[in-house]
């Protein structure tokens, strides 16, 4: 490698190097370097001292005579030139350790990303102080200017997505060619790279990550510009390369997903099952369980890799939520209190436990799990096992009632149980996870219709029932919904056999509601009639699903893209459609291939009908400004259902369409003794296994979109000294408050975690949870806002501190004393000067600085003037 240019700026005297790899660049490198000139020298006092530096790496063109021309009129542009072409990893490398600038930028000889983009990255790289700020096309605000053909963009997106779950978990976009590093640590680990290709800026980003360097995603321009150098096939490539890294971190090891022989087909006739078949079933079922608790652990890896710090990324509050709640229980529990209220929360009025999915059939058995080892561990194995569970509990249904074959059932059970929309809710809500006892309570009904032991059986529902009525009663109000769905759909086109069940199932629903309302009578009382209940939960008028989102992949699909998802659904964890086309396709395919069967029909106006009512009560025609109404509106505003979000209703869809892959399955695999018969050969033989194989074929295709692929999880705030160290104990008398600021709310709830990390030795006001508003007692997430509440939180999230007077000082004292607040407590945040300059104003005077955090030390109860 040689310097073909004098070097002409001082290395202890450079703000930013740029470096610009070229190989046949001629046509576009001159108009490249004449931007970034311009714009580096449109700003000195920014940009300060810099230098260019571009990398020929063999180049059969005129792009190093180029180079070399415009360093003759630019002394900062220097021009390194190798022999032959390597690689635009060994280019980079190269520059990179050629250069000399506190921050090094990485930029295509294209300038696809403009180069004032790099205002934001420089920006970034300040706040994170130090690391990377990678420019990227698929952050949610990115704007992309020219788009590339669409089966280039759909092949980079599925290769961005291979290469995450390879080697860089959580960063959507690694081959954007935009990066701004900090020097010295670009330089050691280019210093430590060996790759020479595409994957070089994988292998650097895992360094970053590796060494525990911040690695951030910024939303740039970005425009396709003709004659790339990237061609779809070169994202296989990286992934070669990185395979060939000794170093590489190995994934989890992936089992086959069919059992080892073909023997999951056994005769079903129980007269005829021998030894044997019951010994293979048992192999496969442990198979299929096993590889059901891979997947579970595999989608939370980055929350097993680290429960003290990590935490779901997509979880908004949630995970501190439901962690509060499995400590609360538990502290519940070990001192014989109320399982039903407490008043952590929301102190004084405290929270409705009960009328709040805490989930007691799990929280209060996991007690134990919660007090030896903290509530972290208790929410990620009720996530991980419970789901699970779930997928075993589908697969025990499928293959008892729905198909023969194992296999079959455990395709359909995984999508029930691993779909798009459970893998949403899967990033917080645990109580539309554990579903186990879903297809248990179908069985059981199931049994009932047959009539042979209804007594027993429907004692058995009403105990079921109970239970999953303690683990989540939406996911139970929905799983009714679709089973009555189901129900009248049979009923219709198999009349006979429904009129036969009628009398038994009423029967056995009968002795069910004898058993459960006596169980159920007092927590219901309190849930809706007890301290803090409301009547319905206010989700606005925009909870309904767009039909768009049913042809869609969600954001965490193997195929999916997040800035579209985001776009049509309410958060990333209420994503309750995204099946994708292909599995709608599939699915339309299997209603008509099987429509003679009275289970498809079922199954397929189960979906329709679930997926009709998800829509909303007005359903939006996409491109259009047409609103029609929809059949939601029948429920809208109905007991129970008005508090459901329509949207989730979609979520029926997803056992509805794994049974129909089920069958599907099953019946392709019922076709196999047929082939190997002696009577079938020449032509029709060919013709059957071709149309068997394009078959097989369609159903990988509608599933493999959709796989999921492992939640992204982020570092969660440290605990304040002052919290975790139990200082708060001297400034908190009995029957008084600590006061968080801002004041805790569904949208910043860390002093949940406060709490549950440091024993609940303290009561705070607001919080994040479901209580009443106003005097219609309409529910609504977290606390009636108060005055003071609501400043703090516009401070917060502005920046910006109001004219404080007489009036604020007052309504202040006056919501301090109806919080009992004993001592105010800001811990570091981002505009937390902001938040202490409004607080000294409030309080009339400065905060103290006590392990970490600013305190305000409140007078006594007895004395609640403010000093």
């Amino acid at each position: 490698m040689t310097d073909d240019t004098t070097e002409a700026t001082s290395a202890e005297a450079v703000d930013l190097s740029v470096v610009i790899p070229a190989y046949n660049e001629e046509g576009r490198l001159r108009p490249t370097l004449d931007a970034i000139r311009a714009h580096l020298r449109a700003a000195p006092d920014r940009w300060g001292t810099w230098e260019l530096i571009v990398v020929d790496d063999g180049s059969t063109d005129g792009t190093a005579a180029v180079a070399v021309e415009a360093a003759a009129d630019e002394p900062r542009l220097r021009v390194l030139t190798g022999g032959g072409n390597h690689g635009k990893g060994h280019a980079l490398r190269q520059g990179v350790l050629a250069s000399n600038g506190r921050r090094v930028l990485l930029t295509d000889a294209d300038l696809a990303t403009p180069i004032d983009e790099l205002d934001r990255l420089d920006k970034q790289l300040t706040v994170d102080g130090g690391g990377a700020a990678i420019g990227s096309r698929a952050h949610p605000d990115a704007w992309i200017e020219v788009r590339q053909l669409a089966l280039r963009e759909w092949l980079g997106r599925l290769g961005n997505r291979l290469i995450r779950l390879v080697a860089v978990d959580g960063i959507a976009d690694t081959q954007c060619g935009f990066k701004l590093f900090d020097g010295a640590r670009a330089r050691a680990a280019f210093a430590d790279s060996r790759l020479d290709g595409w994957g070089i800026d994988v292998e650097i980003l895992r360094f970053f990550r590796r060494s525990g360097w911040p690695v951030t995603e910024v939303p740039v321009r970005w425009a396709h510009q003709p004659g790339s150098k990237v061609r779809p096939l070169d994202y296989g490539r990286v992934l070669v390369e990185l395979v060939r890294l000794r170093t590489a971190p190995r994934g989890p090891d992936r089992a086959d997903t069919a059992p080892a022989d073909a023997s999951d087909r056994a005769d079903t006739d129980p007269a005829r099952v021998t030894d044997r078949d019951r010994g293979r079933r048992r192999r496969t079922d442990l198979i299929v369980g096993a590889l059901f608790l891979l997947g579970s652990f595999f989608l939370y890896k980055g929350l097993w890799a680290d429960l003290d710090r990590a935490y779901l990324a997509d979880a908004g509050s949630d995970q501190n939520q439901w962690e509060w709640f499995f400590r609360v229980t538990a502290d519940n529990v070990t001192n014989l209190r109320n399982p039903l209220f407490t008043t952590l929360q929301n102190f004084p009025d405290g929270v409705n436990l009960m009328a709040n999915t805490v989930m007691l059939g799990l929280s209060v058995p996991l007690t134990p799990i919660t007090l030896a080892f903290g509530p972290t561990v208790t929410w990620a194995l009720v996530l991980t096992l419970g789901l699970a569970a779930t997928a075993l509990a589908w697969y025990w249904l499928f293959a008892r009632r729905l198909v023969s074959g194992r296999r079959a059932a455990a395709l359909g059970a995984a999508l029930a149980a691993f779909a798009p929309p459970m893998v949403s809710h899967a990033n917080a809500h645990p109580n539309f996870v554990v579903l186990f006892m879903i297809p248990l309570i179908i069985d059981r009904a199931l049994r009932l219709c047959e009539g042979r032991r209804v007594v027993r059986d429907g004692v058995l529902l009403g105990l079921f029932a109970t239970y999953q009525i303690f683990l989540g009663e939406e996911a139970l109000l929905l799983a009714v919904m679709g089973t009555l769905l189901f129900a009248l759909a049979y009923a219709a086109a198999d009349r006979e056999r429904a009129r036969a069940a009628v009398r038994p199932l009423l029967r056995g629903l009968g002795w069910a509601l004898l058993v459960c309302l006596p169980l159920l009578a007092v927590p219901l009382y309190w849930q809706f009639f007890g301290p803090q209940s409301y009547h319905s939960v206010l989700h606005g008028d925009n909870a309904g699903n767009s039909p768009l989102s049913f042809l869609q992949y969600s954001g965490r699909a193997l195929f999916g893209d997040e800035a579209t998802a985001d776009r049509l659904a309410m958060n990333r964890t209420e994503q309750n459609a995204f099946y994708g086309w292909p599995l709608i396709a599939v699915a339309f395919g299997i209603g008509l291939w099987l429509w003679r069967a009275a289970v498809v029909r079922a199954l397929a106006v189960t979906a329709v009908a679930a997926a009709l009512l998800s829509l909303g009560p007005k359903i939006r025609i996409p491109f259009t400004d047409v609103v029609l109404t929809g059949p939601w509106r029948i429920l809208a505003h109905q007991p129970l259902f008005e508090s459901v979000i329509e949207s989730r209703v979609a979520m029926i869809c997803a056992p509805a369409l794994g049974a129909l892959l089920a069958l599907a399955a099953d019946r392709l695999a019922d076709r196999w003794p047929e082939e190997r018969s002696p009577g079938l050969g020449g032509a029709a033989l060919e013709e059957r296994r071709r149309l068997r194989l394009v078959a097989y074929a369609a159903l990988a295709a509608a599933v493999l979109p959709i796989v999921p692929t492992p939640l992204p999880v982020r570092d969660r705030p440290e605990v304040p000294d002052f919290i975790a160290d139990g200082t708060y104990r001297e400034y908190v008398g009995e029957g008084e408050t600590v006061v968080p600021v801002p004041v805790p709310d569904p949208g910043n709830a860390e002093a949940l975690h406060w709490q549950s990390a440091s024993g609940l030795g303290f009561s705070v006001p607001g919080g994040y949870f479901n209580g009443p508003w106003g005097e219609e007692r309409r529910g609504i997430y977290g606390a009636p806002a108060r005055y003071t509440s609501n400043l703090l939180r516009d401070v917060r999230y502005s920046g910006q501190v109001p004219v404080i007077d007489a009036k604020w000082r007052a309504q202040a004292r006056f919501d301090l004393a109806f919080w009992k607040a004993g001592v105010v407590v800001l811990a570091p945040q981002p505009n937390d000067a902001a938040l202490y300059e409004t607080l000294e104003k409030l309080l009339g005077g400065p905060g103290k600085r006590v392990d970490g955090a600013w305190i305000w030390d409140l007078p006594t109860p007895g004395d609640r003037a403010l000093r």
